[in-house]
């Protein structure tokens, strides 16, 4: 393949790499379609990558039939060279096969083929996608999750929320649902995340990165005022249930998204998510889960209960400690914080003799020397300050280091 010179022509200006299926554009440039249409859904791109002229979404890509016969031909000339040939590609799908597809979904005895075409369709491609939104697609697998849930049937659960979960936040913010509807589909979310059946980690996976866009996508902030304390408790509850990276992060979003409501700060740390947060930081440290896990935590803290059970975890002291100067600018300014609430509401003489023990003190020592944001220096200042004569004469810290540090 190597020795074989390729013709210019054949090959996707994008990808560098032999068109499969070259279509023209509106400016007269053909490109290999995966590869254009990557370029104008996915990278949310709006001119021609060579012309740099206008290029829309909504534009026609025109199939270069003779192009891709040629491209054949001489694939197939030179297949003993190691090239592979190219089949003809299938025609693609247009906005009235998806409209068909949203009626079969309503028809019982369609259902599940329905849903399954759907799902293959959703995973091909991004202008697939966009017609199956343009056509209603999120909103009719919303309500057939919904009837799910009334109707106490798992059948054709996982297909949906699969279906879903391949959709973008633009998709389903346009579907603009009701109040009622919100409401419907959380109830319906949180009995999903309650369910044990086969192949319950995908399933459950895929419910809570849908309850995550749903909760960012939500009208209004009464919304989220509305969640109530069986969501929280399935949420902590999925900690321990080793579903994915992906499922842990978004139920971490929809709690922190959740925390500026205390009526939700309270209903979290009733379901024990302190302590099960800290678990969770314990088994699998990744920057931007233990981001998300420090947010959490700084908000619950804001609360004595939320202190109290904080404080009842022998590593958790030990946990923020090591988080700070080794995870993240937002890391270190969550751990920060998280301490200082523990030092200015919650101290005795236990809690100070663990900051020592676990180097809290000498980490805020170092803090104090590194180039970090000065209102966060100013907190660990605070810290050490608040307690220094505590600690001054404790053989793990320089007395002299630590006296010049909180001047």
């Amino acid at each position: 393949m190597e020795d074989i010179e390729i013709p210019q022509y054949f090959i996707c200006p994008i990808s560098l790499q032999i068109m499969r299926d070259p279509v023209t554009a509106v400016t007269g440039i053909t490109y290999d379609r995966e590869s254009i249409e990557k370029w104008l859904f996915k990278g949310k791109n709006t001119i021609c990558p060579v012309t740099k002229q206008p290029l829309p979404k909504d534009s026609d890509l025109t199939p270069n039939h003779t192009l891709r016969r040629l491209i054949q031909a001489w694939c197939t000339e030179n297949a003993s060279h190691g090239v592979d040939r190219i089949p003809t590609p299938k025609a693609p799908l247009n906005k009235f096969h998806f409209e068909k597809l949203v009626k079969d979904l309503r028809n019982h005895q369609l259902q599940m083929k329905t849903l399954r075409q759907l799902e293959i369709f959703a995973a091909e491609n991004e202008r697939n996608r966009k017609y199956m939104a343009e056509v209603g697609v999120p909103k009719s697998v919303l309500s057939f999750i919904i009837t799910c849930f009334q109707k106490n049937e798992v059948v054709g659960l996982e297909e949906a929320l699969s279906i879903f979960h391949f959709f973008r936040i633009p998709s389903v913010k346009n579907m603009k649902l009701s109040p009622l509807e919100n409401d419907k589909i959380i109830e319906s979310l949180t009995w999903v995340l309650g369910l044990e059946i086969e192949n319950d980690k995908a399933i459950k996976s895929h419910a809570l990165i849908v309850l995550k866009m749903i909760v960012e996508t939500a009208d209004g902030c009464n919304f989220l005022e509305r969640l109530r304390p069986e969501l929280f408790r399935k949420l902590v509850g999925v900690f321990r249930q080793g579903i994915t990276h992906q499922g842990i992060n978004a139920a971490l979003h929809v709690m922190l998204d959740s925390c500026s409501w205390g009526r939700n700060r309270m209903m979290m740390v009733q379901s024990g998510a302190v302590f099960e947060l800290i678990e969770l930081e314990l088994s699998t440290p990744e920057k931007r889960t233990t981001e998300l896990i420090l947010g959490i935590l700084f908000h619950l803290c804001s609360s004595a209960d939320g202190r109290a059970q904080f404080l009842s975890h022998r590593a958790a002291i030990a946990v923020v400690t090591r988080r700070i100067l080794r995870v993240s600018p937002a890391a270190d300014d969550r751990a920060i914080l998280i301490l200082s609430l523990i030092c200015k509401f919650s101290t005795n003489n236990l809690v100070l003799q663990e900051m020592l023990k676990y180097g809290t003190v000498l980490t805020l020592c170092t803090f104090l020397q590194a180039d970090r944001p000065p209102y966060l220096k100013q907190k660990a200042r605070e810290i050490l300050r608040s307690h220094y004569d505590e600690w001054k004469d404790s053989p793990c810290i320089d007395a002299s280091v630590l006296t010049r540090l909180t001047r």
